[in-house]
């Protein structure tokens, strides 16, 4: 049998409310890692399985400094001989962003697999234990490691380059915008269409190191009536990277044009991204000035420039990296 370790860091998946049809009011992080193996015994026919209980939080709760602890146990765990993939249990709230962290930061050509839940152990017709099965069956696939960090739920595996949460609180929450799924599980079984071609684990370049904490970055989002305050309070909160979620292409009000401007001449990096779900921010127009932030999403390139400003990549390295991850 292939060996899948576990490492347990709370949620929904790990919640409990005070009754079955209570599928909101619930508390994340109450279950540890031996209730929920507990609650899925089939799952030792399908792996010999080991777990860990790393956090155990709501997942609204997930700092930069746990994402750095996860990516070391990850990486760890990947290095071990008696383990041949490793499944995270995780809250769904920034489950996309940290499988994005792993997915630059862990370097392993074994599976590493997300998932969580959408309702507590505690619901009717609970997700979690078919979502963590279904998890340990593609970790146990030595060919899910090609495709990179992926997130299994619902019975899709989603890339973490392509994957975000799409619901507040149903089932069918994650999907992998307009690049679509990597595959799908079925009966147990993974099915893979599509490979994402951008640099991600055994390939990426970003390594942590000793670092205790991430370059601060924040993310603005633009709308009607943005302040340019906004920019002005990140600039003298002493921030070494913005990222725009802009209007359509990445665009930002012309009255905020300035203050953006003088930004990036304090040495600020800026990178445009969009608010809108779909698409891709490419240079054109006023986004000539700055990085854009091709497919990914405001949080996602969040990530990959924090990554950057923390080994001292300069704009042009930068930019080059949001062309190739």
């Amino acid at each position: 049998m292939r060996n899948i370790h576990i490492i347990a860091c709370g949620g929904t998946i790990a919640g409990r409310a005070d009754r079955a049809t209570n599928l909101t009011g619930y508390t994340a992080g109450v279950m540890d890692i031996g209730d929920l193996l507990a609650a899925v015994p089939a799952i030792h026919d399908v792996a010999a399985v080991t777990g860990e209980q790393l956090f155990n939080i709501d997942s609204s709760d997930m700092t930069e400094e746990k994402w750095l602890a996860l990516a070391r146990r990850t990486e760890d765990a990947a290095a071990r001989d008696d383990v041949d993939g490793i499944v995270v249990t995780h809250g769904t709230d920034t489950l996309e962003e940290t499988a994005y962290f792993l997915n630059l930061t862990v370097h392993t050509c074994k599976p590493v697999i997300l998932t969580g839940a959408m309702r507590p152990a505690s619901a009717l017709s609970a997700d979690g234990p078919l979502n963590l099965l279904e998890a340990v069956q593609a970790a146990k696939t030595a060919e899910a490691g090609k495709y990179g960090v992926l997130i299994a739920m619902n019975g899709m595996l989603c890339s973490a380059r392509f994957g975000y949460k799409t619901d507040t609180t149903h089932v069918h929450a994650f999907q992998g915008r307009q690049m679509g799924v990597v595959g799908f599980i079925q009966n147990g079984e993974p099915f893979f269409y599509q490979q994402p071609l951008r640099l991600h684990t055994y390939k990426s370049t970003f390594f942590l190191g000793d670092a205790e904490t991430l370059p601060p970055v924040w993310i603005l989002y633009a709308y009607v009536g943005m302040s340019p305050d906004l920019i002005r309070a990140a600039v003298s909160c002493g921030v070494k990277g913005l990222v725009l979620a802009g209007l359509g292409h990445g665009k930002n009000p012309s009255y905020c044009e300035s203050a953006l401007q003088q930004a990036a001449r304090a040495g600020i990096i800026i990178v445009r991204t969009s608010r809108v779900l779909g698409g891709i921010v490419t240079e054109g127009g006023d986004g000539k000035a700055f990085i854009c932030g091709d497919s990914l999403t405001p949080q996602q390139a969040k990530i990959l420039l924090q990554l950057s400003l923390l080994r001292s990549d300069g704009a042009a390295e930068t930019k080059r990296n949001f062309a190739q991850y």
